[in-house]
């Protein structure tokens, strides 16, 4: 009896042992194959097209299979916490560039520096500067330094129109290489506002921002802005700043050329701008996929310019990672190299729609063909090379002093409270998050 107890011990340790194991990265199959898991999230264009390009990966490296996990957009940050926490991170996976120096000081990403610096097959001479150094860490400043990320992507945020819509209604398409002024804005805007069914409210409007992607480019083209230039003061309470934020609510309340809260849960801004209904829109790389199906044409255009006279909007970008505890290095940074850096992997990628192609003499090309829509992929480009910034939340330790901004920010855009009121009840209070993220990353520095 005594024996039988522990024989059933014995085999319930080892099917625990087993379960530990399969749940920290990679393994062998039973094959002898060696196996990455890869977690990413996406549209279903993406995701489709992420797919082929691991299908591809795999026929290219014999003895390699790869599990992709994917999960919903606003899911994906959760999951990867759990993840960590729980010691079961998957071998390759994508990484927010702010979280690069957390990552890195809890030894959460391995270092692919060598990994791609000795590959011959990588040259980090073609990709996007910008895009490598927001995954650089030397373990005191992000941006330089050893390299623990690859860019997937560099999501360049521009404006489009309705090239359909203006033509239509008569209004002078707009010059792709200057910039609206605000007040010429407003007035486009206006012309494009109709009620064309008569029944006293408009139903094509000008735009509609969502504010938590689109107030930058107003704030930053106003020469405003959410950090000084040592990453460790809010200066929200800058007029400049209070300036930007009320003109943007002002689109809604005075000028009316956006929809109002009620309105637009009646039919969001999102669903008008695919309808035809609406005359602006942001467009990022990633919705190229599904634009290329829009019932009018459209194309692109710089972001309108507050009183410094140039324009202005930011650059996303997600990276992809490796596990610090992968038992499988060398292929999982080939995986790594060969979705973010490698001819083969990019042009299925860009031929899917869903990004910009991270080579510099693919992007030239790229941005040249005009038969495919947008006509000025162009402005992608611009916005890359010049104008493009990164999101206020990426400086600094974490970004809940940035995200406690806009939690409370509809009394504003409803016209209850004036910026300049909003921006001073505010900025103690980021600075209070942020004094206290900037203490965060001293603390996992020694």
């Amino acid at each position: 009896m005594v024996k039988k107890k522990s024989w059933v011990t014995f085999m319930l340790l080892m099917l625990v042992s087993a379960l530990v194991l399969a749940g920290c990265g990679g393994s062998s199959g039973a094959s002898g194959d060696k196996e990455l898991t890869f977690m990413f999230r996406g549209g279903t264009d993406e995701q489709k097209a992420y797919q082929a390009v691991v299908k591809k990966f795999e026929e290219d490296h014999p003895g390699v299979k790869v599990k992709i996990i994917v999960t919903a957009a606003d899911q994906y940050a959760t999951k990867l916490r759990a993840a960590i926490t729980g010691n079961s991170l998957p071998d390759v996976f994508y990484i927010n560039p702010g979280d690069v120096k957390a990552y890195v000081n809890s030894n959460v990403l391995m270092n692919l520096t060598s990994y791609i610096e000795n590959n011959p097959d990588v040259d980090l001479d073609n990709i996007w500067k910008y895009g490598v150094d927001l995954y650089r860490y030397d373990g005191q400043m992000a941006g330089q330094g050893d390299i623990y990320g690859m860019p997937k992507d560099l999501g360049p945020f521009a404006l489009g129109y309705n090239k359909t819509l203006f033509e239509k209604e008569g209004i002078p398409l707009p010059d792709k290489d200057k910039p609206y002024t605000w007040e010429e804005f407003i007035k486009v805007n206006q012309q494009a506002t109709k009620d064309t069914n008569g029944d006293g409210k408009p139903d094509v409007y000008g735009t509609g921002f969502n504010v938590q992607w689109a107030l930058q480019s107003f704030v930053w083209s106003n020469g405003g802005d959410w950090l000084d230039e040592t990453k460790t003061k809010v200066t929200i309470d800058d007029p400049k700043f209070a300036e930007a934020l009320q003109f943007f609510a002002d689109m809604q309340n005075v000028y009316k050329i956006t929809p109002s809260i009620e309105e637009a849960q009646t039919l969001d801004t999102y669903q008008r701008w695919m309808k035809g209904e609406m005359a602006f829109f942001p467009v990022g790389p990633w919705d190229m996929s599904t634009f290329e199906k829009l019932p009018f044409d459209y194309d692109l255009l710089p972001f309108p310019a507050g009183s410094t006279g140039k324009s202005a909007t930011w650059i996303g970008s997600l990276g992809i990672g490796v596990s610090a505890k992968t038992k499988h290095p060398e292929e999982a940074a080939a995986l790594v190299n060969y979705l973010t850096a490698s001819k083969e992997g990019m042009q299925q990628l860009v031929d899917a729609k869903v990004q910009i192609p991270n080579l510099l003499d693919m992007a030239d090309e790229w941005a040249k063909d005009t038969s495919t829509k947008p006509a000025n992929k162009q402005e992608f480009i611009d916005i890359v090379e010049d104008y493009g910034r990164a999101l206020p939340g990426n400086y600094t330790y974490n970004a809940e002093w940035y995200d406690l901004f806009f939690t409370d920010i509809q009394p504003v855009l409803d016209g209850k409270i004036t910026a300049a009121d909003y921006v001073k009840q505010q900025q103690p209070k980021m600075q209070k998050l942020l004094d206290k993220a900037v203490e965060q990353e001293k603390k996992s520095q020694k």
